[in-house]
């Protein structure tokens, strides 16, 4: 069992972790967003509005296009609404441990966002832009905040 901290938390570790509670928060309803306007949509518009926005790219149908369309199906359309649900409650769920300043809410904050970094390294080897790295620097941040809660934790309990 998660129990609280044991007295005040220091106002710069309580404005580090409530910041990315926010953040984490914001996601979480962007995809319960995203998940609510596919199941508004449907396949059948979705598959027509992929089919502009490919012609509007400029993508033909023989690079790929045609086989996008066709993977749009009631059931990978349900597929990936159930996806979106998982990561907004991930994610809103994180926020509300961060929030009330959860052990368990830093690891996995800490845990997730670290599992990103391969990723976006890799990202910022093909494509050095500002915002490839921008993103990078926030998930370093995130994680540097969430080890250092964790890490006063464990001194505070030794």
């Amino acid at each position: 069992m998660d129990m609280p901290s044991t007295g005040p938390v220091p106002r710069d570790r309580a404005t580090g972790l409530r910041t990315i509670a926010l953040l984490e928060t914001a996601k979480g309803l962007l995809a319960l967003l995203a998940a609510a306007a596919l199941a508004a949509v449907g396949p059948e518009a979705l598959q027509q509005d992929v089919e502009r926005l490919l012609g509007w790219l400029g993508v033909a149908s023989q690079r790929g296009g045609t086989a996008l369309l066709d993977r749009i199906t009631p059931q990978t359309l349900h597929v990936a609404i159930a996806v979106a649900l998982v990561y907004a409650s991930m994610r809103l769920l994180e926020g509300w441990g961060l929030w009330r300043h959860r052990a368990w809410a830093s690891w996995l904050g800490c845990i997730g966002a670290a599992a990103y970094l391969p990723f976006e390294l890799y990202a910022l080897w093909r494509h050095p832009d500002w915002l490839t790295w921008g993103v990078l620097l926030l998930n370093l941040a995130i994680v540097l905040v969430l080890a250092n809660d964790l890490r006063r934790r464990h001194r505070a309990s030794a």
